[in-house]
């Protein structure tokens, strides 16, 4: 993949350099399909969910505001199954290029993804996570451990059993960001929520920020 800076031409004048990324892309004999979907990106001392802008056999580019450093590694997870390795090879404005370690077929790779999701039993990807939040119930607020969270609804442990499809408040860390949900399940101290409302992948773009 090639490195596009994105800042000046020869010339001064100023470019997007998302859009000079996405050209410097397509120079390569290398086809780049577009597409829109989440990945959990694992790094050395973070995780979060990025968005794939596009992939092709030896690279993808991933949009995320949490920035990104060249040569670092980065641990790709396109769903719980489907997981590829590269380095970062360029960087721009809310966007970066990464280049695999090895190969990959693109296209097989997509038609695999496509038919997890049509599955009865897919579940968007989560990201694991150990941080304190509170319950809010219709008489009282409570601390409850997170142990997982998606877009979508989050896995927690609590000192007490909650009813089936009891509604709640979730307030996480920092208590600027609240769903309501639902209680999709609960067995003894563990269970799950259904958020109505799906959260902002953006809100989880660094679990180490969500853990501040």
């Amino acid at each position: 993949m090639e490195s596009g800076s994105g800042f000046q031409t020869a010339g001064a004048q100023r470019i997007d350099p998302v859009e000079e990324a996405v050209q410097n892309e397509r120079r390569g004999t290398d086809r780049h399909r577009t597409i829109c979907r989440i990945a959990r990106v694992q790094r050395a001392d973070d995780v979060g969910l990025w968005r794939v802008r596009n992939i092709s056999d030896r690279g993808l580019m991933l949009a995320a505001e949490t920035p990104a450093t060249v040569g670092e590694t980065l641990d790709i997870a396109l769903s719980e199954t489907s997981n590829v390795r590269g380095r970062v090879a360029w960087v721009g404005r809310g966007c970066c290029g990464v280049a695999f370690e090895a190969p990959i077929d693109a296209a097989a790779v997509l038609r695999g993804l496509a038919e997890e999701q049509r599955a009865e039993r897919y579940r968007a990807l989560r990201l694991p996570v150990e941080v304190e939040a509170i319950l809010a119930l219709s008489d009282n607020a409570r601390p409850i451990d997170l142990v997982d969270i998606s877009q979508h609804g989050a896995g927690f442990r609590y000192d007490r059993e909650l009813d089936p499809g009891k509604e709640v408040e979730l307030i996480l860390p920092g208590g600027d960001l609240r769903r309501r949900a639902l209680v999709r399940w609960s067995q003894g101290a563990r269970g799950g929520l259904w958020f109505t409302e799906k959260l902002d992948r953006s809100a989880l773009e660094s679990i180490a920020r969500l853990r501040r």
